[in-house]
């Protein structure tokens, strides 16, 4: 990246920094810093799982744990051993902390209309499109990659939604059972891996890979939520996985897909992917890809 973009970028950061008031130790005048302050926020009148929160704020273990230590010491949060799970940690506010939401809640909204209050309307409505295109373009650096066990809640998930929308868009829906199966061992390490992308610890994708010996590696089912479709995601969770084959020692990857799912083959044909014969039985496929992979620096 060019050294002015990286100082334009720099600016920005500063600009924002200060307009709401994140360099002291009294964010929004209420004499804790604003760690402190959006963790309140975040746990919420319902209160949340630590780990949860941990995933959601992209923060360390030790980090939450001493800022929910000083919110403890203030009264304002409790933690306890979840009742349906003794492994799972919750984090409650206090009824001062409840109170003490409601004011963060009111000054934000203060400090934001002082924000705006000074623009003409004109100037109002560019702000708050420029802050709205700022926040989705923000994301993509937000989207942590990670390999999953095919048997967790998330991945079981992102299967469930790969399956509801192919049984939509293809024209005589989808079953998969009648597709050829994916077993958890052809997608666990060594034998392959589940990649999961997620956003403030909530899964927006995943996509799988097979790692035979010998052989190529094999591609299956790559999905992206449609509300995190635009931001690059399924490329960045492509090149995952491509990075995880080559790690294996595979010097070539297939895929084969359904020629209803036009985006994912422009992703492909963009990507590397060379159209080759088909390669297997797969009844849902009409498109059949190979890319070489590079050996691993």
């Amino acid at each position: 990246m060019d050294a002015q973009s990286i100082a334009q970028i720099r600016r920005f950061n500063r600009t924002v920094a200060e307009g709401i008031g994140t360099l002291t130790d009294h964010f929004l005048g209420r004499g804790r810093p604003y760690g402190e302050s959006r963790v309140l926020w975040e746990i919420g009148t319902e209160g949340a799982d630590i780990r949860e929160l941990r995933d959601r704020l992209g923060l360390d273990s030790g980090y939450v744990s001493r800022l929910l230590r000083s919110l403890q010491r203030q009264r304002l949060v409790r933690v306890r051993v979840s009742a349906a799970d003794r492994r799972v940690r919750r984090a409650e506010l206090t009824g001062a902390g409840r109170r003490e939401r409601g004011v963060l809640d009111a000054r934000s909204d203060a400090l934001a209309n002082r924000m705006l209050e000074p623009l003409t309307e004109k100037q109002r409505a560019a702000f708050l499109d420029a802050v709205a295109q700022v926040e989705r373009l923000l994301q993509p650096s937000l989207v942590r990659f990670a390999i999953e066990r095919p048997t967790s809640a998330d991945a079981r998930w992102c299967w469930q939604q790969y399956f509801a929308e192919l049984d939509e868009r293809f024209q005589n829906g989808f079953d998969p059972a009648a597709a050829l199966p994916v077993d958890v061992h052809e997608v666990t390490p060594p034998g392959g891996a589940l990649i999961v992308a997620r956003l403030h610890g909530r899964p927006i994708g995943s996509g799988s890979v097979k790692t035979p010996r010998g052989a190529p590696a094999y591609l299956k089912r790559m999905w992206v939520a449609r509300e995190a479709r635009g931001l690059g995601v399924g490329r960045r969770l492509l090149t995952e996985l491509e990075e995880y084959a080559r790690s294996t020692g595979a010097r070539s990857i297939h895929l084969e897909t359904n020629r209803t799912l036009t985006e994912a083959i422009a992703l492909y044909r963009a990507s590397g992917y060379v159209e080759v014969p088909a390669f297997n039985a797969e009844p849902y496929a009409h498109h059949w890809f190979e890319k070489p992979l590079a050996a691993p620096a």
